[in-house]
């Protein structure tokens, strides 16, 4: 590449993240740091649900500089997405979808740091099926980045080589850099708008691992009075060993399971009681993310 061409791809890569900019925000976090946030659209901005909390003030520094006090819509931990609307942001530029991105093409991280542009890019690593989160959000597809971001950029846009909104930064196990695919974000959106929450499975037991030579699954250590598992005749001891005949391994495959789609569903849950193995029909409750 002569040098020529490098300035010129180096230009277009600041004036991509430039043009971009004016769509970026930072708050000051609760762990004392500061993350980016960026405009969806209607006045609505997006960052990483960990970095909020319900109940605390928070503030937006803008592109412009100017700080505002923002009110926080609500926060979906399956997706890692929090919405929050701060005051008189209502024309602030929204970023239009990427198409489709392969392995390979360039990704550009941006972000705000108390009105400061930040910038970072590299490529996307790997694109893959959609999957389930820790927490049992469906998340679209699996983009991964070959990005060197720090924690400043993490809530912010990642962008492709035309400028369009591949998702939002957020960072997985070992600080790895991934995607929120735009598809997850617009559906957790919608329903943050409306109701402010996102619903998640509630089964209403306590559960601890079990590893051994006969039995993989998650034990039943406590039961709330109320809760869907002791209405369907759960009982302490009782060894969770499968979900709808699919193996449970143990807490974590519960977990997964429990997410925003299994609220209200009825399920058959394999228990061993006692040594013996048994069915247990039960009705997912719902209880809310706050």
């Amino acid at each position: 590449m002569s040098d020529f061409n490098l300035s010129a791809f180096s230009d277009a890569i600041a004036d991509l993240a430039a043009a971009a900019a004016p769509a970026t925000a930072s708050l000051a976090t609760h762990h004392h740091r500061t993350a980016s946030a960026f405009h969806w659209r209607d006045g609505y901005f997006v960052t990483a649900e960990e970095v909020v909390e319900a109940g605390e003030e928070i503030e937006l520094t803008l592109a412009s500089g100017e700080t505002v006090k923002a009110e926080l819509v609500g926060r979906d931990p399956s997706t890692g997405v929090a919405l929050v609307k701060p005051a008189g942001a209502a024309g602030t530029a929204s970023l239009a979808k990427a198409d489709a991105v392969r392995p390979g093409n360039v990704a550009v991280a941006i972000g705000n740091s108390d009105g400061a542009a930040l910038a970072v890019f590299g490529s996307v690593g790997e694109v893959g099926p959609a999957w389930r989160s820790m927490r049992g959000g469906t998340i679209d597809r699996r983009i991964n980045l070959a990005v060197n971001a720090g924690s400043r950029l993490e809530g912010g846009p990642v962008l492709d080589a035309r400028g369009g909104l591949i998702g939002m930064l957020l960072f997985g196990p070992r600080r790895r850099a991934l995607v929120m695919p735009y598809e997850t974000i617009e559906r957790a959106v919608a329903t943050l708008r409306e109701k402010g929450h996102v619903a998640r499975g509630y089964l209403g037991a306590g559960l601890h691992p079990v590893h051994n030579s006969d039995t993989h699954g998650a034990m039943v250590m406590s039961l709330d009075d109320n809760g869907p598992a002791k209405a369907a005749g759960l009982h302490l001891g009782d060894i969770i060993v499968a979900w709808n005949g699919e193996a449970v391994q143990g807490p974590r495959d519960l977990i997964r399971k429990l997410g925003p789609d299994s609220a209200g569903a009825s399920v058959t849950l394999g228990v061993v009681r006692g040594g013996e193995a048994r069915d247990v029909a039960v009705t997912i409750g719902e209880k809310p993310l706050s």
